[in-house]
């Protein structure tokens, strides 16, 4: 299977991708008080998209040589993974009040981010790793 490599990392990176993007517009359209970021075909969308992105994650898991992540990043990912649904639950659905939504949007956008940053880094520190050389 890893000659499929090149393809499942390209569908994993565009599902990361699509995933943020639909993200931030739900975010802001929930933040700006419209209904349309809990439709059904909005949701059913976003349920396609994560878990096309989820396979791949476990393919690509599946196929890499597991020394490649000896140095702890993909434990990293994985928690702050889990830390960006809760944020991004609280802040489409959950959260009591625009500023906790609010505060929720802004803080998973930000998790989001350092996820992405680990990520291209290979390195629990992430862009940060990039920083110190």
């Amino acid at each position: 299977m890893i000659e499929f490599y090149p393809q499942i990392k390209y569908v994993h990176v565009l599902m990361v991708l699509l995933s943020g993007a639909l993200f931030a517009l739900r975010g802001i359209g929930v933040l700006a008080g419209a209904r349309w970021p809990q439709s059904l075909p909005v949701r059913w969308t976003s349920y396609a998209i994560d878990t096309t992105l989820l396979t791949a994650a476990m393919m690509l898991l599946t196929i890499l040589p597991w020394a490649m992540f000896g140095n702890g990043w993909l434990g990293t990912k994985l928690v702050l993974l889990v830390t960006y649904v809760v944020l991004g639950s609280l802040a489409l659905k959950r959260g009591r009040g625009a500023r906790m939504r609010a505060w929720c949007y802004g803080a998973a956008v930000l998790v989001y981010l350092v996820i992405i940053g680990i990520a291209r880094a290979h390195h629990p520190l992430g862009w940060i790793n990039y920083w110190l050389g």
